[in-house]
């Protein structure tokens, strides 16, 4: 008879451990702080359109046909290597001040 007031204590105890672990998990006060996993985040900065790329493209395949043609000198086009490979080097940099401004 003692064994079974033991057994229904434990039983009774368990039960409430249980039932406050599980409160605990159902608690939904705290969600705004987590982050969003889903739908679409905006974009940081604009991203460049399909005429952009394509004028670029455009523009970097005339400088490459114009260096094989001879149409501008080996010292103009690094001249102009050199001002894109700076600008690339750059962009980075100014691109993030004008985020964080």
């Amino acid at each position: 008879m003692l064994a079974v007031g033991k057994q229904r204590s434990l039983s009774w105890m368990s039960a409430l451990i249980l039932a406050g672990v599980l409160a605990g998990c159902n608690s939904t006060a705290d969600l705004a702080t987590y982050p969003s996993v889903y739908g679409e985040k905006p974009a940081a900065m604009q991203q460049m359109t399909n005429e952009e790329a394509l004028n670029m493209q455009g523009q970097l395949t005339a400088l490459a046909g114009q260096r094989r043609s001879g149409a501008i000198s080996e010292a103009e086009y690094r001249r102009r290597l050199k001002e894109l490979q700076l600008l690339a080097e750059q962009h980075g940099a100014d691109t993030l001040k004008q985020i964080e401004n």
